[in-house]
Protein backbone atom coordinates (compact mmCIF):
# COMPACT_ATOMS: atom_id res chain seq x y z
CA UNK A 1 0.00 0.00 0.00
CA UNK A 2 1.21 3.31 -0.97
CA UNK A 3 3.83 5.02 1.58
CA UNK A 4 2.10 8.64 1.81
CA UNK A 5 1.65 10.75 4.92
CA UNK A 6 -2.05 10.12 5.07
CA UNK A 7 -3.21 10.93 8.29
CA UNK A 8 -4.14 8.06 10.21
CA UNK A 9 -6.26 7.49 13.69
CA UNK A 10 -4.92 4.17 14.62
CA UNK A 11 -1.49 2.49 13.71
CA UNK A 12 -1.47 -1.00 15.18
CA UNK A 13 2.06 -2.83 14.96
CA UNK A 14 3.48 -6.10 15.18
CA UNK A 15 7.01 -8.00 15.01
CA UNK A 16 5.69 -9.99 12.00
CA UNK A 17 3.21 -10.24 9.58
CA UNK A 18 0.25 -11.72 10.97
CA UNK A 19 0.83 -10.74 14.41
CA UNK A 20 -1.52 -7.50 14.46
CA UNK A 21 -4.49 -9.57 12.49
CA UNK A 22 -4.20 -12.55 15.27
CA UNK A 23 -4.06 -10.21 18.52
CA UNK A 24 -6.28 -7.43 17.52
CA UNK A 25 -8.05 -7.87 13.46
CA UNK A 26 -11.28 -7.93 15.27
CA UNK A 27 -10.64 -4.58 16.81
CA UNK A 28 -9.44 -2.81 13.78
CA UNK A 29 -12.32 -4.15 11.99
CA UNK A 30 -14.91 -2.88 14.16
CA UNK A 31 -12.93 0.87 14.36
CA UNK A 32 -12.89 0.74 10.60
CA UNK A 33 -16.28 -0.13 10.44
CA UNK A 34 -16.95 3.32 12.50
CA UNK A 35 -14.59 4.97 9.68
CA UNK A 36 -11.62 5.32 11.63
CA UNK A 37 -8.24 5.10 9.34
CA UNK A 38 -6.48 2.65 10.30
CA UNK A 39 -3.18 1.61 9.17
CA UNK A 40 -0.50 -1.39 10.17
CA UNK A 41 3.54 -1.86 10.52
CA UNK A 42 5.24 -4.70 10.65
CA UNK A 43 8.44 -4.31 11.77
CA UNK A 44 10.45 -7.03 9.59
CA UNK A 45 9.31 -9.22 6.24
CA UNK A 46 8.67 -12.42 8.59
CA UNK A 47 10.90 -14.56 6.16
CA UNK A 48 12.15 -17.01 6.42
CA UNK A 49 9.48 -19.88 7.20
CA UNK A 50 8.90 -23.09 6.56
CA UNK A 51 6.34 -23.74 4.19
CA UNK A 52 6.57 -20.05 2.61
CA UNK A 53 8.31 -19.70 -0.93
CA UNK A 54 9.63 -16.25 0.53
CA UNK A 55 9.14 -12.57 1.14
CA UNK A 56 6.87 -11.74 -1.88
CA UNK A 57 4.81 -14.40 -0.41
CA UNK A 58 4.40 -13.05 2.84
CA UNK A 59 3.79 -9.94 1.40
CA UNK A 60 0.77 -10.48 -0.93
CA UNK A 61 -0.66 -12.47 2.33
CA UNK A 62 -0.42 -9.21 4.68
CA UNK A 63 -1.60 -7.39 1.82
CA UNK A 64 -4.50 -9.56 1.01
CA UNK A 65 -5.05 -9.64 4.91
CA UNK A 66 -5.11 -5.80 5.11
CA UNK A 67 -7.66 -5.70 2.63
CA UNK A 68 -10.10 -7.95 4.13
CA UNK A 69 -9.64 -5.62 7.58
CA UNK A 70 -10.42 -2.39 5.76
CA UNK A 71 -7.31 -0.94 6.30
CA UNK A 72 -5.98 1.83 4.41
CA UNK A 73 -2.32 1.60 4.65
CA UNK A 74 0.14 -0.95 5.32
CA UNK A 75 4.28 -1.21 5.91
CA UNK A 76 6.91 -3.08 6.48
CA UNK A 77 10.37 -1.69 7.32
CA UNK A 78 12.36 -4.41 6.64
CA UNK A 79 13.97 -5.38 9.78
CA UNK A 80 15.35 -9.13 9.72
CA UNK A 81 13.16 -11.71 11.46
CA UNK A 82 14.21 -13.94 13.53
CA UNK A 83 16.92 -11.44 14.39
CA UNK A 84 15.22 -8.22 15.15
CA UNK A 85 16.53 -6.29 18.55
CA UNK A 86 15.75 -2.74 20.25
CA UNK A 87 18.14 -0.72 18.93
CA UNK A 88 18.27 3.11 18.22
CA UNK A 89 17.72 2.52 14.52
CA UNK A 90 14.43 0.44 14.50
CA UNK A 91 12.93 3.10 17.17
CA UNK A 92 13.59 5.77 14.90
CA UNK A 93 12.22 4.47 12.04
CA UNK A 94 8.95 3.31 13.63
CA UNK A 95 8.78 6.83 15.05
CA UNK A 96 9.10 8.48 11.89
CA UNK A 97 6.06 6.27 10.53
CA UNK A 98 4.01 7.79 13.80
CA UNK A 99 5.72 11.31 13.31
CA UNK A 100 4.03 11.15 8.90
CA UNK A 101 1.03 9.19 9.93
CA UNK A 102 0.28 11.15 13.57
CA UNK A 103 -1.86 8.38 15.39
CA UNK A 104 -3.89 9.35 17.98
CA UNK A 105 -3.77 6.17 19.31
CA UNK A 106 -1.12 3.14 18.60
CA UNK A 107 -2.02 -0.46 19.23
CA UNK A 108 1.59 -2.37 20.13
CA UNK A 109 1.81 -6.05 21.51
CA UNK A 110 1.26 -6.84 24.79
CA UNK A 111 4.25 -9.12 26.04
CA UNK A 112 6.77 -11.85 25.64
CA UNK A 113 5.87 -15.15 24.30
CA UNK A 114 7.41 -18.07 25.45
CA UNK A 115 8.01 -20.69 23.35
CA UNK A 116 7.42 -18.25 20.88
CA UNK A 117 9.45 -15.30 18.58
CA UNK A 118 11.48 -13.69 21.25
CA UNK A 119 10.90 -11.16 18.47
CA UNK A 120 7.69 -10.18 20.37
CA UNK A 121 9.25 -9.36 23.55
CA UNK A 122 11.65 -6.40 21.49
CA UNK A 123 8.94 -5.23 19.84
CA UNK A 124 7.22 -4.33 23.08
CA UNK A 125 10.42 -2.37 23.61
CA UNK A 126 10.67 -1.21 20.51
CA UNK A 127 6.78 0.35 20.04
CA UNK A 128 7.13 2.24 23.47
CA UNK A 129 10.70 3.92 22.91
CA UNK A 130 9.23 4.93 19.23
CA UNK A 131 6.20 6.63 20.53
CA UNK A 132 8.78 8.36 22.97
CA UNK A 133 10.99 9.31 20.35
CA UNK A 134 7.92 10.46 17.92
CA UNK A 135 7.45 13.56 20.26
CA UNK A 136 11.32 14.59 20.85
CA UNK A 137 12.38 17.97 19.84
CA UNK A 138 15.76 19.07 19.09
CA UNK A 139 16.43 16.14 16.78
CA UNK A 140 15.49 16.90 13.89
CA UNK A 141 18.16 16.19 11.86
CA UNK A 142 17.97 12.28 12.75
CA UNK A 143 14.51 12.05 11.85
CA UNK A 144 14.85 14.06 8.56
CA UNK A 145 12.56 16.89 9.72
CA UNK A 146 9.78 15.16 10.04
CA UNK A 147 7.78 17.01 12.11
CA UNK A 148 7.38 15.84 16.23
CA UNK A 149 4.11 14.03 16.79
CA UNK A 150 2.85 13.04 20.33
CA UNK A 151 0.44 10.04 20.09
CA UNK A 152 -2.28 10.60 22.69
CA UNK A 153 -2.96 6.76 23.89
CA UNK A 154 -1.36 2.98 23.56
CA UNK A 155 -3.15 -0.26 24.00
CA UNK A 156 -1.55 -3.67 23.97
CA UNK A 157 -2.84 -6.67 22.46
CA UNK A 158 -2.14 -10.12 23.12
CA UNK A 159 -1.46 -13.24 21.19
CA UNK A 160 -3.31 -16.46 22.00
CA UNK A 161 -0.92 -18.63 23.74
CA UNK A 162 -3.55 -19.48 26.03
CA UNK A 163 -5.45 -17.10 28.75
CA UNK A 164 -3.50 -13.74 29.06
CA UNK A 165 -2.11 -12.55 31.49
CA UNK A 166 -1.86 -9.25 32.39
CA UNK A 167 1.38 -7.47 33.38
CA UNK A 168 1.99 -5.82 36.34
CA UNK A 169 1.05 -1.94 36.21
CA UNK A 170 -1.73 -2.56 32.93
CA UNK A 171 -5.14 -2.12 33.14
CA UNK A 172 -7.41 -4.09 31.16
CA UNK A 173 -10.00 -3.53 28.23
CA UNK A 174 -12.07 -5.96 26.33
CA UNK A 175 -13.30 -4.60 22.79
CA UNK A 176 -16.64 -6.27 21.79
CA UNK A 177 -15.97 -7.60 18.46
CA UNK A 178 -18.78 -9.77 18.23
CA UNK A 179 -19.38 -8.56 14.98
CA UNK A 180 -16.36 -8.23 13.39
CA UNK A 181 -15.08 -12.28 14.41
CA UNK A 182 -15.88 -13.86 11.26
CA UNK A 183 -13.81 -11.02 9.66
CA UNK A 184 -10.58 -11.65 12.00
CA UNK A 185 -10.75 -15.43 10.88
CA UNK A 186 -10.85 -14.62 7.50
CA UNK A 187 -7.95 -11.79 7.38
CA UNK A 188 -6.29 -14.59 9.53
CA UNK A 189 -6.76 -17.12 6.60
CA UNK A 190 -4.96 -15.08 4.43
CA UNK A 191 -1.92 -16.13 5.38
CA UNK A 192 -1.60 -20.03 3.77
CA UNK A 193 1.88 -20.15 4.02
CA UNK A 194 1.51 -20.21 7.73
CA UNK A 195 -1.39 -22.15 8.59
CA UNK A 196 -1.47 -24.94 5.79
CA UNK A 197 -4.69 -27.21 6.73
CA UNK A 198 -1.95 -29.31 9.74
CA UNK A 199 -2.19 -25.96 11.48
CA UNK A 200 -5.95 -25.66 11.43
CA UNK A 201 -6.43 -25.09 14.83
CA UNK A 202 -4.86 -21.80 15.11
CA UNK A 203 -8.78 -20.74 13.92
CA UNK A 204 -10.27 -22.17 16.88
CA UNK A 205 -8.21 -21.13 19.25
CA UNK A 206 -8.80 -17.59 18.21
CA UNK A 207 -11.97 -17.81 17.92
CA UNK A 208 -12.38 -19.76 21.15
CA UNK A 209 -10.06 -17.13 23.31
CA UNK A 210 -12.31 -14.63 21.66
CA UNK A 211 -15.30 -16.15 23.03
CA UNK A 212 -13.89 -17.06 26.53
CA UNK A 213 -12.61 -13.08 26.65
CA UNK A 214 -16.32 -12.12 25.49
CA UNK A 215 -18.44 -14.07 28.04
CA UNK A 216 -16.11 -12.62 30.53
CA UNK A 217 -17.22 -9.24 29.98
CA UNK A 218 -21.24 -9.94 28.51
CA UNK A 219 -20.60 -9.97 24.87
CA UNK A 220 -20.22 -13.10 22.53
CA UNK A 221 -16.85 -12.54 21.55
CA UNK A 222 -14.35 -9.94 22.88
CA UNK A 223 -10.41 -9.13 22.31
CA UNK A 224 -8.24 -8.35 25.19
CA UNK A 225 -6.25 -5.03 25.11
CA UNK A 226 -4.52 -3.23 28.02
CA UNK A 227 -3.02 0.26 28.48
CA UNK A 228 -1.48 1.79 31.54
CA UNK A 229 -4.37 4.06 32.60
CA UNK A 230 -7.26 2.93 33.72
CA UNK A 231 -10.25 3.18 31.32
CA UNK A 232 -12.49 6.24 32.58
CA UNK A 233 -16.51 6.31 31.71
CA UNK A 234 -18.17 9.49 31.72
CA UNK A 235 -21.54 8.03 31.27
CA UNK A 236 -21.69 5.01 33.24
CA UNK A 237 -25.09 3.72 31.37
CA UNK A 238 -23.72 3.63 28.19
CA UNK A 239 -21.80 0.62 29.55
CA UNK A 240 -25.03 -1.03 29.88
Amino acid sequence: MALDSVALDVIAVGAHPDDVEIGCGGTIAALVSRGMQVGIVDLTDGEPTPHSSGPQQRLAEAQAAARVLGVCYREQLGFPNRKLFDSCEVRVALAKVFRRHRPRLVLGMADKTPLASPDHAQTVAITEAALFYSRLTKWDDLFDHIPVHTVGSLLSYYLPSGLPSLPSGQWPLVIDISKHLSTKLDAIACYKSQFPPEKASIFERVESLAKVIGMSAGCAAGELLSGVRMPVVRDVMQMF
